[in-house]
């Protein structure tokens, strides 16, 4: 099996930049790793949306694995310490406990898929922590596993042309 694991997280991305880094990473799969998949500040990454903008705009799936997202206890104290230390042992540790990664099927992540969550970057979010989890586990089992984290260093084409001005609609016209 050939995997590569793509991280990407929607805040601080407008819809654009975000559908943009999937589909510039040949993304087949989404799989989202949040917990709370329907929350009001989610916007364009809101369930069922997102499943439909991922399907409409790239052609690519969608599914949700609560599983690999972490407890409401490890969100609260990583929230109150800021402890990315702890947080990570937790999480981990939680892991564990859910079995994971042997309870994922490894051909649920043939070629490219993404794991989404809400974090701006991978730094501190459980996502990498994902990411690793399950490369590190399969290529113990003689998979080929990449991991390349989406970021918005690079803006769409579209995005990066001057917007035309008042100004110069009227002088062109």
């Amino acid at each position: 099996m050939h995997s590569r694991i793509c991280t990407i997280g929607f805040t601080g991305k407008t819809a654009e930049e975000f559908f943009y880094l999937l589909q510039e990473a040949s993304v087949l799969r989404v799989v989202d790793i949040r917990e709370n998949r329907i929350g009001q500040l989610a916007g364009f990454a809101k369930f069922p949306d997102i499943a439909f903008f991922l399907d409409r705009i790239g052609g690519m799936s969608y599914a949700h694995e609560p599983l690999l997202a972490p407890s409401v206890e490890i969100r609260k104290a990583y929230r109150e310490t800021h402890d990315w230390t702890a947080y990570e042992t937790s999480f981990h540790d939680l892991m564990r406990e859910r079995g994971v990664p042997e309870a994922i099927r490894a051909e649920d992540f043939e070629g490219t898929v993404a794991l989404l969550c809400s974090e701006p970057g991978p730094e501190k979010c459980h996502r990498r922590l994902v990411a690793d989890l399950l490369a590190e586990f399969w290529r113990l089992q003689g998979h080929s596993v990449e991991i390349e984290h989406l970021q918005s260093n690079k803006m769409p084409r579209k995005a990066v042309r001057k917007r035309r001005t008042r100004d110069d609609r009227t002088h062109s016209e």
